[in-house]
């Protein structure tokens, strides 16, 4: 079993009011070289919670953090000219976000909660701060 000691969230940078799938973001990464999605878990504009890769398999996310870390990807994140960083999360997907994150901190308490951008100062992702909003998860 891996030990996980991050959970990092992520956006999947695409225009505010359009749904994506885990099957398209599997296009995505593969196109960009990776065997399939990178992330564990993304979260669609409804609520729903659709598993990635499975939480054993070290996730190809956020570069230098991946061995010990879960990506959760929520849809959206930028306006919608698709460009501008934007917190586009819905209420439903709020919601989701914070069970699935309560959960995760349950099953690994040490893991503390990050957003991809406390990693990479150059990305916007996911958007907002969430290792502000998720202190106390």
């Amino acid at each position: 079993m891996r030990q996980i000691y991050e959970l990092v969230l992520h956006c999947s940078a695409t225009p505010e009011g359009r749904d994506y799938t885990v099957d398209d973001i599997t296009r995505w990464h593969k196109a960009r070289g990776f065997d399939t999605i990178g992330y564990h878990y993304v979260v669609y504009r409804n609520g729903e919670v659709h598993v990635g890769r499975p939480e054993y398999v070290q996730g190809a996310h956020v570069r230098g953090h991946n061995r010990n870390s879960i990506g959760v990807c929520y849809i959206g994140g930028c306006a919608e000219d698709g460009k501008t960083p934007k917190d586009t999360r819905t209420p439903e997907q709020k919601e989701a976000l914070t069970k699935l994150l309560r959960g995760l901190r349950r099953k690994y308490p040490e893991a503390k909660i990050f957003g991809h951008r406390d990693f990479d100062k150059h990305k916007a992702c996911p958007s907002f701060d969430a290792s502000g909003e998720y202190k106390d998860l």
